[in-house]
């Protein structure tokens, strides 16, 4: 199997890598150590199965798998043939999937083992709703993901990769009520990660731990793309456990970590952390949300400082970041952009370009810029201004050219890393026969950053616990609101629209009315 032809195809890191450090490792899964030879072999050995069974350049593969080797041997085979990757969240409904599967139209779903069950729950669903639901495949097997591959329905004539094949398709929640497709290409990624690592450099010598899902852009395109392309090892975690990432930290000697403000704190409030050794990172990357300051001291009481960081997948992720000797000066702060990554604020009424120290909305433009929303042209065209991004925050810059979220003018929360869309989680409560009208705010939450407070008008007898058990079954567990609350009507700005400040201000005062249903 030949490399990708494309210069900025990011199939080529990993067999340029082959080439000059064979033998360092390049993945450490739960004590499993794969060299960069080895794991090239394995990914030359899968494109070549899939392309000799029809799958090539313009397709898409899903998957439904927790964090692997063989999970990212099939993501580095899809690299090779200019194939999409789309990693679905394992954290979903079978409904939600099903939505997924439907609106990917993969050529070949690839399925981990312990995730089975969900799987064949949501191609049922899928069958329902749709014709042509994509063949599944055992991702992990005896002989790994590479020892075969079935038919493909549709073959196609096999090229290299391109740099604007997509090669990434991350799903989404933005202010709209269902998740959207977002394509990332080889050169959008290419170009993000060289940001990242004229930022914040990594070197062969380093170890890596990576602890988010890999349905999350930030799980290829914060340290682990770019470690792979520098030669260093990334120790793979399937999940977070505080206590065993503080022990990793000490075990496998790990240099630099990204994770969400939750996961920093759950790991200080762990009962290992005031003797755990930690004196092997010299890199804490935070994204997701801005680190409050009581977890900057706390750590900096350890001798470690923060890099916040601040994106969006439409980004790539990356877009600004606040270097580490400036966190504890700028509590709040997001920093300054990324090199080669362009910002402006605009007036949100005018959009109107603001100049100095100034307050508006935030445009990102750049070459990690994404190539849109799949099959969504609107939604596209809704996201972009030419060749500008809205991010959809209102933010604050000063006059050293350091920005800080103030607001998002998209309803869109933050809950523990994961972005929910109260559209989505209305839409929802608004199936249930007996709900007239939801509307869903994030409200601050010291664990979890933001969690979800559903205002529901109800045209009949409902207990909260209903809607819950009935939501349950529609949405993954961290959309669900932490509390339902009844009201007689919605508060509105307008007669379509609803007071959202409003709603805020209630729920952190508990000044609600109405909650016998």
């Amino acid at each position: 199997m030949t490399t990708a032809a494309g210069p900025h195809t990011i199939g080529r890191w990993l067999f340029d890598r082959a080439v000059t450090d064979p033998h360092r490792v390049a993945v450490d899964d739960r004590g499993v150590r794969t060299d960069y030879r080895t794991l090239a072999a394995r990914v030359a050995a899968l494109a070549q199965r899939l392309s000799e069974a029809g799958y090539g350049a313009g397709q898409r593969i899903a998957t439904i798998s927790g964090n692997s080797t063989d999970h990212i041997v099939a993501f580095f085979a899809c690299a090779q043939l200019g194939i999409a990757f789309v990693p679905l969240s394992w954290r979903l409904t079978p409904v939600e999937l099903a939505d997924l599967i439907i609106r990917t139209r993969p050529a070949l779903l690839l399925i981990e083992d312990e995730h089975a069950a969900l799987a064949a729950a949501a191609r049922e669903v899928a069958g329902q709703q749709a014709a042509g639901v994509p063949d599944a495949h055992a991702l992990l097997g005896v002989a790994g993901v590479e020892a075969e591959a079935p038919r493909a329905q549709h073959p196609m004539s096999p090229r290299p990769a391109r740099d604007d094949d997509p090669l990434l398709i991350i799903y989404t929640s933005g202010s709209e009520a269902a998740p959207k497709g977002v394509v990332l290409t080889h050169e959008n990624c290419f170009w993000n990660n060289l940001a990242l690592d004229r930022a914040m450099p990594l070197t062969a010598d380093d170890v890596v731990l990576a602890m988010l899902p890999q349905y999350h852009v930030a799980a290829w395109n914060v340290q682990p793309l770019q470690a792979w392309w520098r030669g260093a090892t990334v120790v793979l975690e399937r999940g977070f456990d505080p206590g065993r990432v503080l022990q990793l930290v000490s075990d496998r000697r790990v240099t630099a970590m990204m994770g969400v403000p939750t996961q920093y704190r759950m790991m200080q409030q762990h009962p290992l952390w005031p003797t755990a050794d930690l004196t092997p990172l010299r890199r804490v990357v935070v994204g997701g949300a801005t680190i409050p300051a009581d977890l900057v001291q706390t750590w900096a009481a350890r001798g470690l400082a923060f890099t916040q960081g601040y994106g969006l997948t439409e980004a790539g992720p990356n877009v600004l970041h606040l270097a580490a000797d400036l966190v504890a000066d700028h509590p709040g702060a997001v920093g300054r952009p990324y090199p080669g990554v362009d910002v402006r604020l605009v007036d949100p009424d005018t959009e109107l370009e603001l100049d100095g120290a100034a307050t508006g909305e935030l445009w990102v433009r750049g070459a990690s810029v994404f190539a849109g929303y799949l099959d969504d042209p609107e939604a596209t065209a809704r996201a972009m201004r030419g060749e500008w991004l809205r991010t959809g925050d209102l933010v604050q810059r000063d006059a050293d050219g350091i920005h800080r979220v103030v607001d998002r003018l998209k309803d869109i929360y933050v809950s523990g890393g994961e972005n929910v869309a109260p559209a989505e989680v209305e839409r929802a409560f608004t199936g249930h026969p007996l709900v007239e009208a939801c509307a869903v705010v994030g409200v601050p939450d010291p664990i979890w950053g933001e969690r979800g407070v559903a205002f529901v008008v109800a045209s009949g007898p409902v207990s909260a616990e209903e809607l819950r058990t009935y939501a349950a079954e529609r949405l993954a567990a961290f959309k669900l609101p932490m509390r339902i609350e009844f009201v007689t009507e919605l508060p509105r700005s307008t007669i379509e629209k609803v007071a959202r400040v409003r709603l805020r201000r209630m729920a952190l005062k508990g000044d609600t009315h109405d909650r016998s249903h």
